[in-house]
């Protein structure tokens, strides 16, 4: 593991392959770390690839540098916390794959600074936030998938992760990968990220901020008014949908085109919410389909 100073922050990583590689930066979800692609770095490290996995802000052992700096969670930060990182490391044209939160940043990266980035894995599809949409109700059932979201709008809820972070979080990771066990030393890894001292400050804001129930750093509004228009992704790009995962809903690849406007495939792969974990050579795959494009 190592680490390097971006922006606001001090982020940690994980990293695998030659130093000259050509690049790939893994961006995990929540509540998941890097290990999330313990077996994808390999498979990409043996292919030649210069693979970065960060902890992103909340995480692990990424820091703020400031206590004065806001503990945001939106889109716009983690996003820009993407630019900066392959920025300090003089990445050139890396190929970003991202899940959850992950992917998240990953798109908003790629949309917001397309010409930085070599190509998209977008495990789930597009997840740029429509804050201005956040009022109108799902179906009832898609509504309780999402009772931890809600859960956190409270002070009960802050509280909850606070004393409860651990079983929480696993109750998140039997929810979102039914029928499927984990060995124990995994979740143990994961969730020792969580320990950080700014998770839940940063987890709490990201949960009330996409649905505009709090405002978010200053220094972001001018890329969250950019990303209020859902802007597209024009990079070459992989989706990946979870076949297993009850967060998410395949879409066709039509579907995927009316946000991802160079869709180079999609595929529908038997995993969970944590895809990478479940399902590594697809991940991989779909990096090497990206290099070859």
């Amino acid at each position: 593991m190592d680490s390097i100073t971006a922006g606001a922050l001090s982020i940690g990583f994980e990293a695998a392959g030659p130093v000259d590689g050509w690049p790939v930066v893994l961006l995990h979800g929540f509540p998941y770390d890097p290990s999330s692609y313990d077996a994808v770095m390999p498979l990409l490290a043996a292919s030649g690839a210069r693979v970065i996995a960060p902890y992103l802000r909340g995480f692990g052992p990424t820091r703020f540098l400031s206590a004065s700096t806001p503990r945001s969670g939106q889109q716009a930060a983690v996003g820009y916390d993407v630019l900066r990182l392959t920025d300090e490391l003089k990445l050139d044209a890396p190929i970003l794959v991202g899940f959850d939160w992950g992917g998240r940043a990953a798109c908003v990266a790629a949309a917001l600074w397309s010409q930085r980035f070599g190509g998209l894995v977008a495990i789930g599809g597009y997840s740029i936030q429509d804050i201005a949409g956040s009022v109108e109700p799902s179906s009832p059932h898609d509504e309780s998938l999402d009772w931890y979201q809600y859960y956190f709008h409270s002070e009960r809820g802050r509280r909850g992760l606070e004393a409860n972070r651990r079983d929480l979080t696993a109750q998140l990771w039997r929810e979102w990968a039914p029928g499927r066990s984990w060995v124990d030393a995994d979740f143990d890894r994961a969730a020792a990220s969580f320990d950080n001292p700014d998770f839940v400050d940063v987890v709490i804001h990201s949960y009330r901020h996409r649905f505009g129930l709090v405002e978010g750093d200053p220094a972001f509004d001018h890329l969250e008014r950019e990303l209020a228009t859902l802007p597209p992704v024009t990079v070459a790009t992989v989706v990946l949908d979870q076949a297993e995962d009850p967060m998410n809903v395949p879409l066709s690849a039509d579907e995927h085109r009316e946000h991802f406007e160079n869709l180079v495939d999609h595929r529908l792969i038997r995993a969970g919410h944590d895809l990478p974990r479940h399902a590594p050579e697809a991940v991989a795959e779909a990096v090497l389909a990206l290099r070859a494009a």
